[in-house]
Parts: structure tokens; sequence; C-alpha cells
């Protein structure tokens, strides 16, 4: 895995595999010789349209497997990619597009900006536009290696989202030491999973191609849920699959209720994003044959930084984030000096890994990329990344939380600043805070204190917002932020307390929050509404209801979303169902969105058994 160029690991595996996988849909399989042709030439129609080094190429597929090739094109063709996640408001999506000024789209999703558009493939086939014939050769530019290779968005303090700049040789280096740690082959398969324009989508396909393994993709970019994941790793023999900390676990509930082990091709599952808890990582390595590494990285150091493939200790208390890829340099710093190893520190990291820095923000680039005051070469860079962290006896690196107030949610960095400003600027509302739900850590919680004092609760107590309360502080943030960044359950305050230190104390809010509606640990019971009589569908799909949301004075007419559901909760209760209704069988979690409460998913899987009658 020699070279100067990212694409250098590409022509080797093209050149040393020409026959086998490199792409398989639903629908075709591309060998490393076809989509060698295919990109080739759309990488020509590219440069014809001004795709060169220092030029980004927009890519706004729905497809996954239009997306990767695109990514593949952009690079022959000199160019750096970015990816519209299809999933951004529209207000949200055109600041993107607008922010990346990219010199050309591909796409063709209703998200796509206009004039994109797709290549024609080689062989005049789908996509044609007429403006490139068959067998079109790449072009001839040639990158250097410090020229971009990819633009991805986090969120940002400002209420902007942060692009990070990430050049050619970072991606290469990065392909070829995700690769080898992992032990990838031309015989392995990677199922593509990770939403587009989230930068997991770069460790499953780069480190793949620079192995000559296949990136399996699916139709489209919805998500799976834990019984079609399964079936998806199943029918495709995949062999390596990434999760989110959150997803991994609903998986690992799923194989646990059904009583079913991971597919017999599948050999690794990598998890991340989020702290990991001892418990259920033990129990999978005790019961699952496909073994488990877990890893920790940021998109300002090109993805995942260390992997841990160890088996766990029983008297250990946290899952180790492992040790450091090849040219990757961890340490535990305070005020910029290391720190003795045991000793806890902010966790900074360096090496040529690092992105370059922040697109059009020199001011944030230099607060995060800093110089590294101990480095013997000129020039070397820490990124800081505000996560506190030990090296264990064993020379691992472990997680001890955040030196901010950075939050993780479904596996993305949020910077919480930006949704209580979104919060504070609905008319009304003069205070903001929001957290992770304390039980799960998969939604987001929001209290707010109204302007006017006379709409406040009595001190002391939380009020929980519905109906209309609710959708007038929503509504605006679905039309600015990420699905995963918009408060689901959501409280009014009469003012947010604070801790000895003058912070705002979360910990007395989420109290607050259970005693006012009677769930939660240390809360009084709350009784049950009542329940439907026998023979009603109803009663089993309120039940499983009460059961996901943890809300067992759940009613009816109450909406799933309202009392804190999101994707991964309905991804749970979809397969709860499965279980004990035949007409849920291929209902997918969307289904939700058309029959949020219990009265009418109970009316619309009757609806589905009556048509199959």
């Amino acid at each position: 895995m020699t070279g100067t160029d990212v694409l250098d690991l590409w022509d080797a595996s093209a050149r040393e595999h020409p026959d086998a996988p490199a792409l398989v849909t639903a629908h075709r399989v591309l060998s490393y010789r076809d989509a060698d042709r295919l990109t080739d030439a759309w990488a020509a129609s590219l440069a014809a349209r001004g795709a060169r080094p220092g030029e980004l190429v927009g890519l706004a597929f729905g497809d996954p497997a239009r997306t990767v090739l695109g990514m593949l094109a952009a690079l022959k063709a000199g160019a750096g990619f970015t990816v519209l996640d299809e999933r951004l408001p529209p207000a949200a999506r055109a600041e993107l597009v607008h922010r990346t000024a990219a010199a050309v789209w591909l796409g063709d999703g209703g998200h796509a900006p206009e004039g994109a558009y797709v290549p024609a493939a080689p062989d005049g086939g789908e996509g044609a536009d007429g403006t490139e014939g068959p067998g079109a050769a790449r072009p001839a530019a040639r990158a250097a290696a410090s020229d971009a290779a990819y633009v991805l968005f986090t969120s940002g303090s400002t209420g902007r989202p942060k692009g990070t700049v990430v050049e050619r040789d970072a991606l290469r280096r990065f392909a070829g030491a995700v690769a080898g740690r992992l032990g990838l082959t031309p015989r392995d398969r990677w199922l593509q999973v990770a939403s587009l324009g989230f930068d997991v989508l770069i460790e499953e396909v780069f480190p793949a191609f620079a192995a000559g393994a296949a990136v399996v993709c699916r139709e489209d970019s919805r998500a799976l849920d834990a019984e079609e994941l399964h079936i998806a790793l199943s029918r495709t023999r995949t062999t390596v699959v990434e999760l989110s900390t959150q997803y991994w676990l609903e998986y690992a509930r799923w194989l646990e209720h059904t009583g079913t082990t991971t597919p017999a091709a599948l050999r690794t599952v990598v998890v991340g994003g989020e702290r990991m808890d001892p418990r259920p990582y033990r129990a999978w390595q005790a019961r699952q044959p496909a073994g488990l590494a877990h890893v920790y990285g940021l998109t300002e150091c090109t993805v995942s930084s260390t992997f841990y493939t160890g088996l766990l200790p029983d008297d250990a208390e946290e899952v180790p984030l492992g040790t450091p890829l090849r040219d990757v340099e961890i340490s535990i710093r305070r005020d910029g000096r290391r720190v003795p190893d045991g000793e806890t520190g902010e966790i900074h990291i360096g090496g040529p890994l690092l992105a370059r820095g922040f697109l059009d923000d020199e001011a944030a680039t230099a607060r995060r990329f800093v110089p590294d005051p101990e480095a013997s070469r000129p020039g070397a860079r820490l990124y800081v990344t505000g996560d506190l962290g030990r090296i264990d006896a064993d020379g691992q690196l472990v997680f001890r939380g955040r030196a901010d107030d950075q939050i993780k949610i479904r596996g993305h960095r949020l910077e919480p600043a930006r949704v209580e400003r979104a919060l504070c600027a609905v008319p009304g509302v003069d205070q903001a805070v929001i957290f992770p739900d304390p039980e799960a850590g998969t939604a987001l919680w929001a209290f707010t204190v109204p302007a006017d004092p006379a709409a406040a609760p009595l001190p002391g107590g939380a009020e929980r917002l519905t109906g209309a309360d609710r959708d007038a502080l929503v509504a605006p943030l679905e039309a600015e932020l990420p699905d995963w960044a918009v408060p689901r359950v959501l409280y009014r305050v009469s003012a947010l307390p604070k801790n000895p230190h003058g912070k705002v104390d979360k910990r007395r809010l989420a109290t607050w929050a259970t005693a006012g509606t009677g769930t939660g640990a240390g809360a009084p019971p709350v009784p049950c509404a009542p329940r439907p009589g026998p023979g009603d569908p109803l009663g089993g799909v309120l039940d499983l209801f009460r059961e996901v949301l943890d809300a067992p004075g759940l009613g009816p007419d109450d909406d799933f979303f309202d009392h804190g559901g999101q994707s991964l909760l309905a991804m749970r209760l979809l397969a709860r169902l499965r279980e004990s209704h035949p007409a849920a069988a291929g209902l997918r979690a969307s289904a939700l969105f058309a029959s949020p409460t219990p009265r009418l998913l109970a009316k619309a899987l009757t609806d589905r058994e009556n048509a199959r009658t």
C-alpha cells in the first residue's frame, strides 16, 4: 500500500484484482475494472466542466453507490469532493452549497442544487448527457499531496457548521492504516450504512478500496432497523460493518431478544461515536462470533484515530479507545505539556492525518489546530480535542469525559449553544439549555424559561410541553437543524438552577422532569392510562409504545415523537411489533411519521392485514 496519492491505492487494487468486486449493490456488481472505467469517464466529464486541483465537486445523490463513484471520480479529476446530506433542512443545504462554492455538482436527488447532473457511462448508458464519448480517458491533471481530498461539515458553536478540509495525503495515509489495522483483504466486503455526509462514510470506503475489498451499498440512504441490518449483512455476505454506539446497542439488543447470532461471514463490527458501557461490550464478546473494534476519532483528524480490538477484562470500568493508527500521535496534556501516563488531561492528536483546518475560518482553525511546543520537527501541529482521557498501564487510551460543554448525540458531535441560541430566537423564550436524556442518551431534552414570568410553572418544577406549545418551539428548529440535533422532549421551568460552580445544574433539571412526569428512577409511579379491551389490536401496540418510550401513562392518541421518540427508538418499536404482529413485516420505521400514535399505527396494521387476506 505504497504511493504518493490516495489514487495510487485504488490503481494498485484495480491492477492487481481487476475482476474482484469493487462495488456491490442490490442490482449490480461492479468489478475493479468496470468501476475504474466508469469513474474515468465521470472524471473526464467533471474535468470538462471545471473540476481540477484546488476545486471541489459537490455530490448530491440519494443513491449511496453513485455517491461512492462520485467521490472516486472527483479525486481522479484532481479535485476534492463534498457530500450534501439530503436530511438537512432546505435552508441549511442552501447555506452549505453556497459556502463550498463547488465547481460542479453531481446529483439526481430532490436535494440536488440547480445544475447538478449525472455523467454518462462509458457505454452511453443511463445518465448520458451527450458531452463525452465511450471510454473517456482519465484526466491527466495530477493533484498535489496537499490539495484538498474532501470537505465535510460538523456542528459549529457559532451556529454555522464548520467545514473540515482534509488533504489527499492524509486520506491516503488513513486508508492504508485502517486497512492494515483491520487486516482487510480482497475477500472482505464492507457494508456502507453511515449517513451520506457523515465522516464515517470515508472509513467505510477508502480502506476497503486500498485493500482491494468490496464496498457494499444499500439501495438508498434510509436507515436500516436492526432486523433489516441483519438481513442485509447476511444476504451480502458482509465481513465488516461500522455502527454508531447507539445503533450497535439496538442491534445487540435485537440479537439477544431473538436468540440470534451474527451472520457467519461477519468477522468485525467497528463501533464508535459515544462512550461505551462495558456491560453490553462484554456480553457481546461472550456470545457473538463477530469481533468488535472500538474506535475513537474526529472529522478534523480524518475519522478514526485509535482502535481497540482486545478482549475486555472483567474488572475494566471503561472500554478503552485503543492505540493510535500508524501516522497518528496521541498525547495527554495540560496547558500544552504532556502529563505522566495514568493521569487525566486533555486528549491531543498530532501527525500527518490532521486536517488542513476549517473552510474559510482561520480563527477557528487557529484555536483548535495549535503548534506543538514539544515537537522536534518544524510546523508540527496538534488538534485540541476537548476530550479528557488518560493512558492506562497497557498503553490504551481511555476516555474520561469532556473538557467543555460539547456533547455527542447518536454519533454526532454537537455544540449545545447552537441549539440553545435557536430556541432563544423563538418569540417568548428567554433562556434555554439542552442535554441528552440521562437514561439512554439517544434524544435531546430542552428546558426553556419563558420571557413572561406568568407563563412559567412554580419554582422547583418542570412542565412538559405538548401539542401546540411544543410545536411552536420544535418547528423553527426543524427548519434550521438536522433531525438528530432537534430536541424531542421539551420542558418549561421558571428558572435554570445553578450548581455551586455557577453552571446550569442539569442533574437537578432532570430530577424536576422525572418528578413532574412520574418516570425515571426514584420518581413516584404514575398509573397507566386505560388499556383497550381483549381482542383490540390497539392494546398490544399501545403496550409497545409504552415499553419503548418508557412511558407507562402514554395514551392511545399520544404522539410517538412528542414523547421523545426518534429514529433509533422507532427501529426498536418496529422490531418489537414484528414479533407479535405479522402485518408489521416489511414495515419501515418511516411508517411512524404517517401513523405516530398507537391508535393510528394499530389501524395501519389492521389495514395491512386486511389487504393481505
